[in-house]
Protein backbone atom coordinates (compact mmCIF):
# COMPACT_ATOMS: atom_id res chain seq x y z
CA UNK A 1 0.00 0.00 0.00
CA UNK A 2 1.51 3.37 -0.69
CA UNK A 3 2.07 5.80 1.84
CA UNK A 4 3.47 9.03 2.45
CA UNK A 5 5.63 8.62 6.19
CA UNK A 6 7.14 10.91 8.02
CA UNK A 7 8.51 10.66 11.65
CA UNK A 8 10.13 12.87 14.10
CA UNK A 9 11.67 11.71 18.00
CA UNK A 10 10.59 14.60 20.72
CA UNK A 11 12.33 14.82 24.42
CA UNK A 12 8.66 13.79 25.80
CA UNK A 13 7.09 11.69 27.41
CA UNK A 14 3.93 10.39 25.07
CA UNK A 15 1.41 12.01 28.03
CA UNK A 16 2.92 15.10 26.99
CA UNK A 17 2.93 15.15 23.39
CA UNK A 18 -0.74 13.51 23.53
CA UNK A 19 -1.25 16.83 25.08
CA UNK A 20 -0.94 18.50 21.47
CA UNK A 21 -3.59 16.08 19.85
CA UNK A 22 -6.19 15.75 22.46
CA UNK A 23 -8.40 18.84 22.34
CA UNK A 24 -9.09 20.84 19.52
CA UNK A 25 -7.56 24.26 20.82
CA UNK A 26 -3.59 22.38 20.76
CA UNK A 27 -4.59 21.20 17.00
CA UNK A 28 -4.96 24.36 15.92
CA UNK A 29 -1.43 24.95 16.82
CA UNK A 30 -0.24 22.75 14.91
CA UNK A 31 -2.90 21.23 12.22
CA UNK A 32 -4.46 24.22 11.15
CA UNK A 33 -5.89 27.29 13.24
CA UNK A 34 -8.83 26.66 11.98
CA UNK A 35 -9.80 22.75 12.29
CA UNK A 36 -13.06 22.06 14.14
CA UNK A 37 -12.96 18.59 15.13
CA UNK A 38 -15.29 16.18 17.70
CA UNK A 39 -12.44 14.43 19.09
CA UNK A 40 -14.39 11.10 19.93
CA UNK A 41 -14.76 8.01 17.38
CA UNK A 42 -17.67 8.65 14.61
CA UNK A 43 -16.93 12.82 15.67
CA UNK A 44 -16.42 14.97 12.10
CA UNK A 45 -13.93 17.31 11.32
CA UNK A 46 -13.04 19.59 8.62
CA UNK A 47 -10.11 22.15 7.96
CA UNK A 48 -8.25 24.13 5.70
CA UNK A 49 -5.21 22.92 4.33
CA UNK A 50 -1.91 24.60 4.19
CA UNK A 51 -2.46 25.04 0.94
CA UNK A 52 -5.51 27.73 2.10
CA UNK A 53 -7.04 26.42 -0.93
CA UNK A 54 -8.10 22.74 -0.51
CA UNK A 55 -10.74 22.05 2.70
CA UNK A 56 -9.74 18.71 4.14
CA UNK A 57 -12.84 16.71 6.24
CA UNK A 58 -13.73 13.16 7.54
CA UNK A 59 -14.76 11.74 10.67
CA UNK A 60 -12.26 10.01 13.49
CA UNK A 61 -11.79 6.28 12.63
CA UNK A 62 -9.54 5.91 16.08
CA UNK A 63 -8.94 7.29 19.09
CA UNK A 64 -6.48 5.73 21.96
CA UNK A 65 -4.81 7.98 23.93
CA UNK A 66 -1.10 8.78 24.27
CA UNK A 67 -1.05 5.91 21.15
CA UNK A 68 -2.83 6.68 17.94
CA UNK A 69 -5.37 8.97 16.15
CA UNK A 70 -6.61 7.83 12.99
CA UNK A 71 -8.38 10.38 10.72
CA UNK A 72 -10.91 9.65 7.37
CA UNK A 73 -9.66 12.36 4.82
CA UNK A 74 -11.68 13.91 2.05
CA UNK A 75 -9.92 16.52 -0.06
CA UNK A 76 -13.82 18.18 -0.44
CA UNK A 77 -14.28 19.53 -4.65
CA UNK A 78 -10.96 17.55 -5.80
CA UNK A 79 -13.22 14.57 -7.33
CA UNK A 80 -12.51 11.82 -4.86
CA UNK A 81 -15.18 9.65 -4.23
CA UNK A 82 -13.95 7.90 -0.98
CA UNK A 83 -11.08 9.16 1.57
CA UNK A 84 -8.26 8.47 2.30
CA UNK A 85 -6.21 8.27 5.67
CA UNK A 86 -4.36 10.13 8.14
CA UNK A 87 -3.27 8.21 11.02
CA UNK A 88 -0.98 9.46 14.08
CA UNK A 89 0.39 7.32 15.86
CA UNK A 90 3.07 7.81 19.40
CA UNK A 91 5.60 5.21 20.73
CA UNK A 92 7.78 5.40 23.83
CA UNK A 93 11.43 5.72 23.30
CA UNK A 94 14.19 5.48 25.55
CA UNK A 95 14.60 9.48 24.90
CA UNK A 96 10.72 10.21 25.04
CA UNK A 97 8.34 9.77 21.97
CA UNK A 98 9.00 8.75 18.25
CA UNK A 99 5.67 10.43 16.48
CA UNK A 100 4.62 9.20 12.78
CA UNK A 101 2.46 10.41 10.28
CA UNK A 102 1.03 8.48 7.49
CA UNK A 103 -1.19 9.23 5.21
CA UNK A 104 -2.34 6.43 2.98
CA UNK A 105 -5.12 5.35 1.20
CA UNK A 106 -4.34 7.00 -2.09
CA UNK A 107 -5.26 4.36 -4.66
CA UNK A 108 -8.70 3.92 -3.16
CA UNK A 109 -10.31 7.30 -3.54
CA UNK A 110 -11.59 6.74 -6.94
CA UNK A 111 -9.21 9.14 -9.36
CA UNK A 112 -7.02 7.65 -11.58
CA UNK A 113 -4.49 9.67 -10.86
CA UNK A 114 -3.95 9.17 -7.68
CA UNK A 115 -0.34 8.37 -7.78
CA UNK A 116 -0.05 12.12 -8.74
CA UNK A 117 -1.75 12.64 -5.36
CA UNK A 118 0.47 10.34 -3.82
CA UNK A 119 3.33 12.74 -5.02
CA UNK A 120 1.66 15.65 -4.30
CA UNK A 121 1.27 14.65 -0.36
CA UNK A 122 5.19 13.61 -0.62
CA UNK A 123 5.88 17.20 -1.89
CA UNK A 124 3.38 18.59 0.90
CA UNK A 125 5.24 16.45 3.81
CA UNK A 126 8.28 17.99 3.21
CA UNK A 127 7.20 21.46 2.15
CA UNK A 128 4.78 21.72 5.51
CA UNK A 129 6.61 20.17 8.04
CA UNK A 130 4.05 19.56 10.48
CA UNK A 131 5.85 17.44 12.97
CA UNK A 132 8.46 19.72 13.20
CA UNK A 133 5.68 21.98 14.52
CA UNK A 134 4.18 19.50 16.63
CA UNK A 135 8.29 19.08 18.17
CA UNK A 136 8.27 22.61 18.59
CA UNK A 137 5.56 23.45 20.58
CA UNK A 138 6.29 20.26 22.94
CA UNK A 139 9.42 21.60 23.28
CA UNK A 140 8.37 25.40 24.41
CA UNK A 141 5.76 23.94 26.61
CA UNK A 142 8.24 22.06 28.59
CA UNK A 143 10.79 25.05 28.92
CA UNK A 144 8.12 26.85 30.01
CA UNK A 145 7.12 24.39 32.43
Amino acid sequence: MPQVIRSIEIKAAPSKVWHWLATQAALRRWISSNIEIDLRVGGAYRFLGPDDQTWVSGTVIELEPERNLSLSWLEEGSGWLHPARLVITLVPTDAGTRVTLIHDGFEGIGRPDWPDTLEDYERGADLHRVLDKLGDLVSAADVQQ
